[in-house]
């Protein structure tokens, strides 16, 4: 036989750390069984105890280095009995125990238990091996059942506990959800759920915490315990996905599998589940942060967010890219969702529609991004015209609020700082100072403590500077200003292209562009608003690096010539919000280098206006008031009998101020057929009321 000249091998092992640790009978059991191989025979240095699984599942090998190694040495031919407890020590597993079966059989390997000596040789103990096998894998199955059984019933009414969210905490005493006690914490949250309201994206919410210097509070993985950090996109997400914040207490959302990776047994990531294959969700459960209706939303919005252009509903959030209509298109041929792309060195933005992919061999069409947007951009301003009165008054509450909330997030983390510096300060003030080993380390976490508060405190005067936390009344008087002239808001400096899109998207569903190809090439545009109302109308397409003034801005340039200055062209088509080729807001600059490049250019008095509206005459204008030729203004301007009020540098037109004695003394020099009239002295006194001219 020769069992007794190999090994024998005592296998210990516990399901879970907490049955080592409680259960000590099962583990004295298992080590007893040493002495039952001495008694069989074996000595005690052929005596091999593995112990290194104890606190492992038997439901597979992967992670149970000693049924590895177990296995290896009876592969070699090195053990000849195998000690455990019961048949289920060794596997719950059929898989795993029937290869560890077929292995013995090959050996000549013993199998031992409290009762019995089994020989895997023999056919009839190799049966009732596997039988008992079997029994082992049914056994942990039944005895997950009741296990599940249980926690369902608990969950069903709410009493099961799961570690609770941040902003939460789980009352014992009641079986429930309340919310966290702690002030920052509680405004932290709903600080959260407010700025996706306003922004629409959680990577917007992230900025924004970023940028105001907040932190959010996060649990501790493996503590469970609530620390401060900066802002995460992943965090924000899960906090806006979890439905514990609408009050609503959900069971089974998450699912565990088991599956292959790598060719090996591996349990992988847990998989959340829909709505609809929740297993249990109570709603009204414990105090809300936000109502399960916008909860809904809310997720819905995440959905949408995520850009697919082979499903029209997800458009995407919206970005800081040039491309206006990022996200809003349909493409008027095929249907798909349009795309953005950028090209050229100066990134100038292109909606491409895509069949399939991203191959050019499956590209339907594409079409340059700035006339577009453009035309859009002016059609939104043209037709939102909101309530001025209710506007300005819920604008000017909306920025209160949000200043306050952000006044308030940082008094209430100055507060615990300070919170944190006096009790370092009181520990270190209440050792024993003879106690120097203790009073340098309290000392050293004081010092500690107060540097992070003056650290905090300059944060703070710095966010002062930078952000409106505190509204002062000048600001109130100027949000009340903005609030009633929305092009003025639109074309700022301070807005973000994001904020022009979240503006859009607020009237606009979608926007679907078709090509047109005869008599030339043209792309139709169709908007659709929010309340079903379409808008349809056709462009010309140009190239997308084209810099190309509009046509509709040329021909007011063309219309308006002569008869106003180019700064009153410019200030007309800012008001009808046109921009220039490069997408900006209009100058006199801008004006007169559209007149030179489509030859509209002044190159004489003729096509400037007689009078602007701020009083000042042109050349033209003085003549004729005068009844004289413009030679002789010409000839008063270089004689200095006519003082120029604004212009005559190169490419600037010369205007002119006519107020009563001006006029009187121009007058006078005609009548009298001098050309050698003096000037009144600059010093010399003369009365007028200001703005007053004849």
């Amino acid at each position: 036989m020769g069992h007794l000249e190999r090994q024998a091998v005592v296998y210990l092992r516990q399901s879970t750390l907490r049955q080592v640790h409680e259960h000590h009978e099962s583990t004295a059991r298992q080590y007893a069984l040493q002495q039952r191989a001495l008694e069989l025979g074996w000595p005690a240095e052929r005596i091999e105890i593995i112990d290194e699984d104890l606190g492992q599942s038997g439901s597979s090998s992967i992670g149970r280095t000693g049924f590895q190694r177990l296995a290896e040495q009876v592969a070699y031919g090195r053990v000849g009995a195998i000690f455990a407890l019961e048949i289920s020590r060794l596997a719950r597993s059929s898989a795993d125990w029937h290869r560890l079966l077929e292995l013995c059989g090959l050996a000549d390997v013993l199998i031992i238990d409290e009762q019995a000596v089994y020989t895997p040789r023999d056919y009839n103990d190799r049966l009732l091996l596997g039988l008992k096998g079997t029994m082992s894998e049914a056994e942990q199955y039944w005895m997950h059942l009741r296990l599940q059984g249980g926690k369902l019933s608990k969950a069903r009414r709410g009493e099961l506990f799961f570690r609770p969210p941040v902003g939460y905490e789980w009352d014992e005493t009641t079986g429930r959800f309340r919310l966290e006690p702690d002030e920052q914490v509680q405004r932290a949250v709903r600080l959260v759920f407010e700025r996706f309201r306003l922004e629409g994206s959680a990577s917007a919410v992230q900025g924004y915490f970023a940028a105001n210097g907040l932190r959010l509070p996060v649990h501790d993985p493996r503590t469970g315990e609530l620390h401060w950090a900066p802002p995460r996109y992943s965090a924000i997400r899960l906090m806006l996905r979890n439905p514990t914040y609408a009050g609503a207490y959900v069971f089974g959302r998450h699912e565990r599998r088991m599956g292959l990776v790598e060719g090996q047994l591996r349990r992988q990531h847990s998989t959340t589940l829909p709505q609809e294959a929740w297993k249990i969700c109570l709603y009204d459960h414990h105090p809300a942060y936000i109502t399960w209706e916008e909860y809904m939303a809310n997720q819905r919005k995440l959905s949408a967010n995520r850009a697919n252009h082979h499903l029209p509903e997800q458009r995407g959030a919206a970005r800081e890219g040039e491309a206006l209509l990022q996200g809003l298109l349909l493409c008027g041929r095929c249907g798909n969702r349009m795309k953005t792309k950028y090209m050229g060195s100066k990134r100038y933005a292109l909606y491409v529609c895509r069949r399939r992919g991203d191959d050019i061999k499956d590209k339907c069409w594409s079409v340059p991004a700035a006339a577009i947007d453009e035309a859009v951009a002016r059609l939104f301003l043209e037709t939102v015209q909101p309530p001025e009165t209710e506007l300005s008054l819920a604008v000017t509450r909306e920025a209160e609020k949000q200043a306050g909330e952000l006044e308030r997030q940082w008094q209430l983390r100055l507060e615990r700082a300070r919170y944190e510096a006096r009790l370092a300060e009181r520990r270190y003030k209440a050792v024993d100072p003879d106690m120097r080993v203790v009073a340098r380390t309290l000392e050293r976490e004081w010092n500690e403590k107060l540097s992070e508060l003056g650290h905090l405190e300059s944060e703070y005067q710095e966010v002062l500077r930078e952000q409106k936390v505190v509204l002062t009344d000048e600001d109130r008087a100027r949000l009340l200003a903005l609030a009633r002239d929305l092009p003025r808001v639109w074309y700022a400096k301070s807005t973000t292209q994001a904020e022009r899109k979240n503006l859009l998207r607020i009237l606009v569903r979608e926007v679907v562009l078709s090509p047109i190809e005869v008599p030339e090439p043209m792309t139709r545009v169709q908007v659709l608003w929010e309340t079903g109302m379409v808008s349809d109308w056709n462009i010309p397409r140009l190239p997308y690096n084209a810099r190309t003034t509009s046509p509709e801005a040329i021909n007011l340039i063309g219309k308006l010539q002569g008869k106003k200055s180019d700064e009153e062209i410019a200030a007309e088509l800012n008001r009808r919000g046109l921009l220039t080729g490069h997408k900006r807001p209009w100058d006199a600059r801008a004006v007169r280098w559209v007149r030179n490049r489509y030859e509209m250019s002044c190159r004489s008095d003729r096509c400037l206006p007689e009078r602007r509206a701020g009083g000042l005459y042109s050349i033209r204008g003085v003549a004729k008031r005068l009844g004289v030729s413009k030679d002789v203004v010409l000839m008063w301007v270089k004689q200095g009998q006519l003082r120029v009020a604004e212009g005559g540098s190169r490419g600037h037109p010369l205007w002119f101020k006519l107020d009563q004695a001006t006029s009187k003394r121009l007058k006078a020099a005609i009548h009298s057929g001098s050309e050698a009239v003096e000037l009144r002295h600059p010093e010399e006194p003369h009365v007028m009321e200001e703005g007053h001219y004849e």
